[in-house]
């Protein structure tokens, strides 16, 4: 009994627990603080017809390590615009003011000088 215990908790162990866990964040907000926390942020804004923008910040348990970053973006599922964000390698939390000027469901990947996606997110768009 006690060598299957042992046997139990080293698979449990393996299975759940050699994995280290990484958040990356992806906010959609209306202004950043001075530290990189989001203010007012949500999952849908409404803008005028004539267009608004909000901020996209990032923010990572590490350091970025790139100079820049690009912000993929597409809009009810099909290829909008890329946007590209300067950084510094040190940085673990940037942000980017995007002006949207059509409703819908844009879907932000975030695509690091590596060409490796740290995080994605949602934001609906509609009008006022």
């Amino acid at each position: 009994m006690k060598s299957f215990l042992q046997f139990f908790s080293l698979t449990l162990f393996l299975l759940l627990g050699t994995g280290i866990s990484y958040s990356q964040d992806i906010y959609f907000c209306e202004d950043v603080d001075k530290d990189g926390y989001p203010i007012n942020d949500a999952a849908s804004f409404t803008i005028p017809e004539d267009g608004g923008y909000l901020y996209v910040l990032v923010r990572l348990p590490y350091e970025v390590d790139c100079r820049s970053i690009s912000l993929e973006i597409y809009r009810n599922g099909d290829y909008d615009n890329t946007v590209s964000v300067d950084t510094e390698k040190s940085w673990t939390w940037f942000w980017k003011q995007i002006t949207f000027y059509k409703r819908g469901t844009y879907k932000f990947y975030v695509i690091d000088c590596y060409d490796d996606e740290l995080t994605s997110g949602e934001v609906d768009i509609d009008y006022d």
